[in-house]
């Protein structure tokens, strides 16, 4: 079968798929909730809508990760559709990660809700703080 024909049968399967429905509690759709919006999600997701990275670029670019989170958080991206692994036969052994047309989708999403948070930290600062005082006086 041609790759096309192939492309052409999976885009008309996916077609025929119900929606999603994150409020059903066995529905898939919030596995990959939970993927994107985890901290470590997000911050992958935005750190590679700036191109590709390898492991330890990304690593150092979303600092207090630790390895294995990396790890995990980008095998899950990667399953989910919106993470490109690319492994090269050299020595030393190279991989390469970047977003698939998927992922930018998605990461620009995630991208504008970082951008929210960051512009509108003052306010939830001020926010916190008068719930502290609220509760500590009650």
């Amino acid at each position: 079968m041609a790759e096309s024909e192939r492309s052409g049968r999976l885009a008309m399967a996916m077609k025929e798929q119900q929606r999603g429905d994150v409020y059903a509690p066995e529905c898939p759709s919030r596995g990959v909730l939970d993927h994107v919006t985890s901290r470590w999600g997000v911050l992958v997701l935005v750190a590679l809508l700036e191109g590709t990275h390898r492991f330890s670029s990304l690593r150092r670019k979303v600092a207090g990760v630790s390895e294995k989170m990396l790890s995990q958080t980008l095998q899950a991206l990667e399953q989910d559709g919106f993470v490109l692994r690319e492994a090269y036969p050299v020595i030393p052994p190279r991989v390469d990660y970047s977003l698939t047309p998927m992922g930018r989708e998605v990461a620009t999403r995630v991208e504008e809700l970082a951008e929210w948070i960051e512009e509108n930290l003052p306010r939830i600062m001020v926010a916190r703080e008068q719930h502290s005082t609220r509760r500590r006086s009650s």
